[in-house]
């Protein structure tokens, strides 16, 4: 018989697979003895098969979970529906992953009309009792019944202002029963049922709705963000309820064991007094700093430090802990590993090593290589006088400017035209997640650190203020205003998420710098890894940018960029135009010395590291005007000035332009194909590589130079094209008595240069993968359409995992690298390869390189420090998957 229910005290922290993140860490803190409400987890494989009968809970499943229950109802003395000692529950998602806000949760369940009384006696709290009741319903009708909650806070609102009332505390048990009755009202007419009185029913249909929330469309697109698979579904735990809301010796909070913003070894977190926990996370009330509860319980605050040390010490990890605190006695109700920004993520890595925590490839494995780039943007320039509109909490540390806009559908509609938005509202809830990941910044005028604002922003590493009270916002009339300013949606702001302050208007920003402890975190890193990390730079400034952030060398360097600056333009104009041998050499003249300065520069950014320069390789019409722009202007010309010479030298444009014009660019005349057909341009580049050499040993600098060859697909081209260089070499040398030491080779971007890489490696010194191309052969896509017109669509609807053009596709490009690089070595042995596409600054690319074998990766200058992390996490990895081959040889 499958079992479906485990009791807390069966389950550990090993079990998170089955278990989900919460269920195996209330588990794991039962078992350590902490103050855990007791209560039992559905599996994760339930949820599957839940999903599998479509979408029905068998009566395998029914029966386990009562026999759980009843087991629940004995540890604790209460029964669920009894009137004179009622249980009440909560019913909480919990996944393998952490997806905070992303799925739904029922807290009180049991209460209704019979049960609510009787908790009224128990607790001599009447006001408590109704309190408790109308948040369930309302909670219960939002994720259970599908009604939608504003009905429910409008209904609240209307009641309060009848009453003269500010706040929820000043309601009393009569005022509940006023609001209870109206709730109800509120369910009959919009979920066409009464409010089901049954606490069993209520249970097995709040078992249902977690399931369900599974799929609902935050939680996939968060897993879509955060590359969570479908499949592993979601646990369910349920709780014994404990309560904050029992009075002023009562509260609820949620505090981090370290600030998860700065990764300082400081408590951090805030609490309410007199509140449930939903409270604190909607950000209904703006919750008071976890070090003022040492005034208000020190009792309570010695104990909770205490075990945030023991929780801490016992997973190895900061921790994010959730507690309430029922008439002066605490319970934990649940910890996990804190999600943190990068900056924190480094600093906690590196101070666990120093506190001898953990080691240095545990603080290494720690540290997720895509947050990195939190790090490497710009912040708000200190020297900029500024005046503040207003500040709040930094919930997320960053800088941005954008638009104002007011509804998360405004901030995914406006970013899709390419314009910076900030997300601007009271509150955020998961259903504004599409908006969060829009915008540049995320500011809200209610809620706390631990607020779904804060949290989810901290998650994507995006800048967000919350608790910021002095906005007043305008929903309807899409502005807020602070004091006598009014901001209205399109109008530019600035917010700092480090400091939690406002500007009107655009804000310099400056360049990032790199702590102490990142730049210790990454020296760690070079000592485990075995690949080589190179960067991508086609001038000397980013270069010197790829060298600052430790870039091992240029593994492609683009020679068309250099020929896009506007002063150099009109000259391959020129080149490209030319009608003779001769008209074409007098601009490739002019050419060579622009071409030489910009090697140099390279070369001396990159002191004596190497440097792979590639070849020209665009389509040539690309430096020439647009066909149909060029056909309109002669045109006009035909029309109004027929004689004149502009006409005459438009029309010979067009003419050339036509001819240059290609049905499909990418497969058509570039790359090598431009250097067999003008050779001339080609040796013109080779020569501005050699004086670029020997003016850098002139200097007496060192110098590494690789020349790259693109496109090519034969053996033959390869060979042509590598006499050419070396007959432009040894021009040079005549020229001036030196001897050059470099390397040729060739980028691998067709799928029959990798077939027949056995070939081409008698012609190549190495192998350059260049992945971007490479994909598109394969896979038959033009990346601007495919991801214009369909790509989506295919990773929405699962046709591919993700897209090829950014996570290298494995089975099919990955297979054609693989033996791009084995049959070159059967060939040459020493081969070097590397690969120099996007997918060099992503982790999980990252991770197939190194098994295979390249001996480096390529990618922009600022995903230099991402790629020399998951380098090393690459050969960790490896290690650790070794031993463990190893042993179980053994046995």
């Amino acid at each position: 018989m499958v079992k479906f229910v485990y009791m807390f005290d069966e389950g550990n922290s090993q079990k998170k697979e089955l278990l989900g993140g919460k269920g195996a860490n209330l588990a794991e803190m039962t078992r350590i003895g902490l103050p855990v409400p007791y209560g039992f987890t559905i599996t994760t494989e339930t949820c599957n098969t839940y999903y599998d009968a479509g979408k029905s809970i068998s009566t395998e499943i029914e029966f386990q979970v009562l026999e759980a229950l009843n087991i629940l109802e004995e540890k604790t003395g209460k029964r669920l529906g009894d009137p004179s000692n009622p249980l009440l529950v909560s019913v909480r998602s919990g996944a393998v992953h952490s997806m905070p806000g992303m799925m739904d949760t029922v807290l009180n369940l049991g209460m209704n009309d019979d049960t609510v009384e009787g908790l009224a006696k128990l607790t001599k709290n009447p006001r408590f009792a109704y309190d408790s009741y109308r948040r369930f319903i309302q909670m219960f009708s939002d994720v259970v019944l599908h009604v939608d909650g504003f009905y429910f806070e409008q209904f609240l609102e209307e009641i309060r202002e009848e009453k003269g009332y500010d706040s929820d505390p000043e309601m009393s048990a009569e005022d509940w029963q006023e609001v209870i009755k109206g709730y109800k009202d509120i369910v009959k007419k919009h979920a066409k049922r009464t409010f089901p009185e049954n606490p069993k029913e209520q249970l097995f249909l709040s078992i249902s709705a977690v399931f369900d929330s599974w799929n609902n469309q935050r939680a996939i697109v968060y897993r879509r963000l955060q590359k969570i698979p479908g499949h592993l579904g979601t646990a369910v735990n349920i709780q014994s309820m404990v309560f904050g809301n029992m009075g002023n010796d009562s509260g609820t909070g949620v505090a981090f064991t370290r600030n998860p913003s700065t990764g300082e070894a400081k408590l951090y977190g805030e609490y309410l007094i007199n509140a449930q926990g939903e409270d604190v996370v909607a950000g209904i009330r703006t919750p008071e700093p976890i070090a003022t509860l040492q005034d208000e319980m020190p009792e309570v605050y010695q104990q909770f430090s205490r075990t945030c040390e023991l929780l801490e010490k016992h997973y190895k990890d900061m921790q994010d802990i959730e507690f309430t605190i029922e008439r002066g006695e605490l319970f934990i109700l649940q910890t996990r590993t804190g999600k943190r920004t990068a900056q924190a993520a480094i600093r906690i890595a590196v101070e666990l090593v120093k506190e001898q925590i953990i080691n240095k490839k545990e603080a290494i494995m720690r540290v997720d290589p895509d947050q990195l780039n939190q790090l490497l943007h710009r912040r708000i320039d200190d020297s900029y006088v500024r005046k503040q509109l207003a500040k709040g909490l930094p919930a997320s540390p960053g800088a941005a400017t954008g638009q104002v806009v007011f509804d998360a559908d405004d901030a995914e509609r406006l970013a899709k035209d390419e314009l910076k938005v900030i997300l601007v509202r009271p509150d955020t809830t998961p259903d504004d997640i599409h908006g969060i990941v829009a915008a540049g910044a995320t500011v809200t005028s209610r809620g706390g650190m631990t607020s779904h604002a804060a949290v989810v922003a901290r998650g994507m590493g995006k800048a967000c203020i919350c608790g910021c009270e002095a906005l007043k916002i305008d929903l309807k009339s899409k502005q807020f205003k602070v004091g006598d300013t009014i901001v209205n949606q399109g109008d530019i702001i600035t917010i700092d998420g480090s400091t939690g302050e406002i500007f009107l208007g655009e804000i310099p920003m400056i360049e990032p710098q790199l702590s102490d402890e990142f730049q210790l975190l990454l020296s760690w890193a070079d000592e485990e890894r075995k690949l080589g990390v190179r960067a991508n730079a086609d001038n000397p400034e980013d270069a010197k940018k790829a060298f600052e952030f430790g870039a091992g060398g240029i593994g492609l360097c683009r020679t068309e960029h250099m020929f896009m600056d506007a002063n150099r333009i009109s000259i391959v104009q020129d080149m490209i135009l030319a009608e003779t041998y001769e008209e074409r050499e007098s601009a490739l003249t002019k050419l060579l010395p622009m071409q030489q300065e910009d090697f140099v520069g390279i070369f001396e950014a990159m002191q004596g590291h190497p440097v792979t320069i590639r070849l020209l390789d665009p389509p040539l019409h690309e430096f020439l005007p647009d066909k149909e722009e060029l056909l309109v202007e002669v045109t006009k010309l035909q029309i109004t000035d027929p004689h004149s010479k502009e006409l005459k030298d438009k029309e010979h444009l067009l003419r050339k332009v036509r001819q240059l014009d290609e049905f499909n660019p990418m497969l058509g005349h570039r790359g090598c194909r431009l250097g067999m057909i003008f050779p001339e341009i080609y040796v013109m580049q080779a020569k501005a590589i050699f004086y670029a050499i020997s003016e850098m040993m002139e200097k007496g600098l060192d110098v590494k130079p690789e020349i790259m060859i693109p496109l090519v697909g034969h053996v033959n081209e390869l060979k042509e094209m590598r006499q050419l260089v070396i007959n432009a070499g040894q021009q040079v040398k005549e020229e001036t008595g030196q001897e050059f030491d470099y390397l040729i080779g060739t980028m691998v971007e067709i799928p029959r240069a990798a077939l027949t890489a056995d070939q081409i490696a008698g012609e190549a010194d190495f192998f350059s993968f260049g992945t971007n191309d490479l994909t598109q052969t394969t896979f038959g896509f033009s990346r601007d359409d495919a991801e214009g017109k369909f790509l989506q669509a295919y990773i929405e609807n699962k046709v591919l995992p993700e897209n090829p053009f950014v996570s290298l596709d494995q089975e099919g490009v990955g297979k054609l690298v693989e033996t791009g690089v084995k049959l070159g070595r059967e060939t040459k042995p020493e081969l070097k390869t590397g690969i120099c596409g996007e997918h060099g600054g992503e982790k999980n690319s990252i991770q197939f390189c190194h098994r295979v074998g390249l001996d480096y990766v390529s990618c922009s200058p600022y995903r230099v420090p991402l790629a020399r992390l998951a380098a090393a996490q690459a050969n960790i990895k490896h290690e650790q998957k070794q031993f463990v081959n190893e042993l179980q040889a053994q046995i």
